[in-house]
């Protein structure tokens, strides 16, 4: 690669992530560590180990971003066993918590194959539809495109992991849509969908059942699973025009807010910093979907531009999920809110992501390798 292709980096991009990932690092320390005395034990804290997984998640972002991704392209089968395989392993060795196992681990780390498995399975998908496009046009490619998906949507969900089977199934709907398939299969698909709801819905666990329930009508077990929907949307209303102050907030810093720096970190950012805190963040997740979204239209490929087109899916739909689950308006789902939610898995991951798409735009031109 010649050293000028990397004028086309794009650091706007970068900029925005390394930002974001800033804000995340700020609202774990503020939702774990400011109300607590520092530790002699403080490199074991959520804090530090969110620095570590992010300087590692740059690290290999950067390190993508020089790797030609059409090398993924002839590896795709690969890369699908491997994930397939790690899904199943979780099945075999994998931690559990909280009720679901999703966990392996490695001793340093716990890795979560459900959150690489987003970004991997982008790239196999990509392959699948780039080779396929005209057959897609037919009923019977369309169906072996989401039987491609569906298998690891079905390991993850039995982990259960709803969330990001539901992350999955979007960005394949999202990257089909884009590959040309035809929109009346959408719309069939759509209705089997609906007729088949009653069985999706006696396959739920209780607990998923609950949730839905209590969407409906927090107050229906305040001091269970709608305890910390009507504590986050206190917290977002709370923070006013300009918030609390930085670690003042009153929700989670006398941690009445649960699970506050993973899947309710926002409603710690809305309480904390208020509507103009939200949105600053909102505006960077606009700027990093908008320049992803710019690289699936430069791509010099439709492999490169369906990558693109996955990854901006899974961090539009997650900011969409997690930001709707914090304020009342969409069920609990578990989704992580990206770059910022704690959890390392889910930061390498689009981190590893994102160094794809700026391959893609760093190879966008082809007389740049010739």
């Amino acid at each position: 690669m010649r050293g000028r292709a990397w004028q086309h980096f794009d650091f706007i991009l970068f900029g925005a992530t390394i930002i974001l990932i800033a804000f995340g690092i700020a609202l774990i320390y503020s939702a774990t560590l400011a109300s607590t005395p520092v530790s002699q034990d403080w490199w074991n804290t959520f804090l530090a180990r969110q620095i570590i997984y992010a300087l590692v998640g740059i690290g290999l972002m950067l390190l993508a971003s020089v790797t030609d991704y059409s090398i993924f392209a002839n590896v795709n089968h690969l890369i699908y066993g491997l994930t397939i395989l790690s899904l199943i392993l979780v099945y075999a060795v994998g931690q559990i918590s909280f009720g679901a196992q999703r966990w392996i681990d490695l001793g340093i780390f716990r890795l979560q194959p459900s959150e690489l498995a987003k970004v991997l399975l982008i790239i196999v998908l990509a392959k699948f539809l780039a080779d396929r496009q005209e057959d897609l046009k037919r009923m019977s490619y369309f169906l072996l495109s989401l039987v491609y998906v569906a298998v690891p949507i079905i390991f993850i969900y039995i982990q259960p992991d709803l969330g990001t089977a539901i992350v999955l199934g979007v960005s394949w709907l999202a990257m089909v849509l884009m590959a040309g398939v035809r929109l009346r299969h959408v719309g069939l698909m759509a209705l089997v969908g609906v007729i088949g709801s009653p069985i999706l819905w006696l396959s739920l666990q209780g607990y998923m059942r609950e949730r839905i329930f209590v969407f409906f009508n927090p107050e229906r077990d305040p001091l269970g699973a709608g305890y910390n929907i009507n504590q986050a949307r206190i917290a977002v209303g709370s923070g006013g025009w300009l918030g609390q102050g930085f670690a003042r907030g009153s929700q989670s810093q006398l941690h009445f807010l649960r699970v506050r720096h993973t899947d309710y970190i926002f409603s710690v950012l809305g309480e904390e910093l208020g509507f103009v805190g939200v949105v600053l963040v909102l505006i960077l997740f606009l700027v990093v979907i908008w320049r992803i979204l710019r690289v699936a239209e430069m791509a010099r490929d439709t492999f490169g531009q369906l990558i693109a087109c996955g990854i901006a899916t899974v961090v539009a739909f997650q900011v969409i999920a997690n930001i709707g689950m914090n304020v009342g308006l969409l069920p609990s789902s578990g989704v992580p809110l990206p770059f910022i939610s704690y959890g390392g898995s889910a930061l390498i991951a689009l981190l590893i992501g994102e160094g794809v798409v700026q391959n893609i735009i760093i190879r966008h031109k082809r007389l740049e390798f010739q």
